[in-house]
């Protein structure tokens, strides 16, 4: 097990370049099974949840190689339509295997997946909407079991579902005939396997509002693609900016995809800049409380709402954040109350009282967001922090720490 130690109270300073987005890559990398072809993704973060899709990936019988940041993938033959329990517990995302395999082979076998423990994200809209395109899915010991191929056809989703758009459009790339889905989820990092997608050449439009329609083809072909910056790492930069910096630039944070997070940061007070090929941030001394709420895109992002709390618990004033997303989202507020904020949590909203200073103290990573929320934390609190179970911020971050350090934070990995 590995722990951050951080110093609080130094002032960051200089650029910091945004890394591809981890909940882009991930299905992208799931898409090189609609192909015997190669694929080529550039801009791929070196990052735990990468890893593990790659071993899922050669477990089914994807070869790849690497060229620094590039990955190739070719999956010339099916070896085994199976996504074993072992791989798939550690990381939802592998979920998105079972669209791409089920329209390829007629058959896929996947267990049913694990992450981070912030609620319920049961899969039943993906199996739903594979069963209204004429697949056949059973649930065995843990597994999920689709037969046949799907076909075209028509389904809405009972709610926005970003994994569940992307398994469903996927599998729609190949089925005979016309799908049409409806309520489907509009992140950019779903339009970022749309191109790719269509790079393939598939025939994916769009409808009015959050409607899709696919003209199934015979065959996907190969392709090559930059994956996009991660926005939430993005938004997770221009808080710490806000929070300890007297300035930060942050390359690659695109303006379109942080809207709502830009309009509560100015909300707040927070002065932010467009510079070339990003954002400039500047340290606020008085950051104003601003009530906030989650919503799918382009609303406010269920993935910075643990961080945008850190930066509410030193605030002038109460601010309540809702969650509207996730119902177990608030683990790290007891370990922000460890180091001196005043949170009271009620149902689905958490109101934050802004102290005068955090302190340092030793704490608990639960869940992805929750350790970058207490990274941020640390960095403003008044002595030596100690932030353990940082496996979870290695699934989504890329050299989070390095990147701190370069901006002169005190900020150490060590043992435990």
């Amino acid at each position: 097990m590995e722990a951050l130690v951080i110093e609080g109270g130094k002032k960051l300073k200089g650029t910091v370049r945004i890394s591809g987005a981890k909940n882009a890559v991930l299905p992208i990398m799931a898409a090189s099974l609609l192909t015997d072809e190669e694929c080529v993704i550039k801009n791929v973060p070196k990052l735990r949840d990468v890893k593990t899709m790659l071993m899922l990936l050669e477990e089914l019988g994807v070869e790849h190689r690497w060229e620094r940041d590039t990955l190739i993938l070719k999956a010339s033959k099916i070896k085994n339509p199976v996504a074993p329990y072992d791989l798939v517990k550690t990381m939802r995302a592998s979920v998105l295997v079972l669209g791409p395999l089920t329209a390829r082979e007629g058959y896929a076998k996947v267990s049913m997946p694990g992450g981070c423990a912030i609620g319920e994200r049961p899969i039943d809209l993906h199996i739903n909407g594979l069963k209204q395109m004429g697949v056949e899915v059973d649930l065995e010991h843990g597994y999920v079991v689709a037969k046949n191929k799907p076909q075209g056809g028509l389904y809405v989703f009972d709610k926005v579902t970003v994994t569940g758009t992307e398994n469903l459009v996927m599998a729609a790339s190949l089925a005979p005939g016309e799908t049409v889905l409806e309520n489907t989820a509009q992140e950019p990092e779903v339009w970022d396997l749309i191109a790719v997608l269509r790079k393939m050449g598939a025939k994916i439009e769009k409808l009015n509002g959050n409607i899709l329609k696919i003209q199934g083809v015979d065959k996907l072909s190969g392709f090559e693609h930059e994956v996009m910056p991660d926005r939430i790492e993005a938004a997770t930069f221009l808080i710490a900016g806000a929070m300890a910096s007297e300035k930060i630039t942050v390359l690659g944070a695109k303006k379109e995809h942080l809207t709502a997070v830009l309009a509560k940061l100015q909300q707040c007070g927070v002065r932010i800049e467009d510079v070339e090929g990003g954002l400039k941030v500047y340290g606020c001394e008085r950051i104003r409380s601003a009530d906030m709420e989650t919503f799918p895109y382009p609303g406010f992002p269920t993935d910075v709402q643990a961080q945008y709390m850190a930066m509410m618990c030193i605030a002038d004033g109460t601010a309540v954040i809702t969650e509207n997303i996730f119902e177990r989202r608030f683990m790290h507020v007891a370990e922000l109350r460890r180091m001196g904020a005043d949170i009271t949590v009620e149902g689905k909203r958490a109101v934050v009282r802004g102290v005068k200073k955090l302190v340092g103290a030793p704490v608990m990573a639960s869940d992805l967001r929750a350790s970058s929320s207490l990274v941020l934390a640390a960095l403003v609190a008044e002595g030596e922090s100690k932030i353990s179970r940082i496996y979870h911020l290695d699934r989504g971050y890329e050299a989070f720490d390095e990147k701190l350090r370069k901006l002169g934070a005190n900020i150490r990995r060590i043992k435990e």
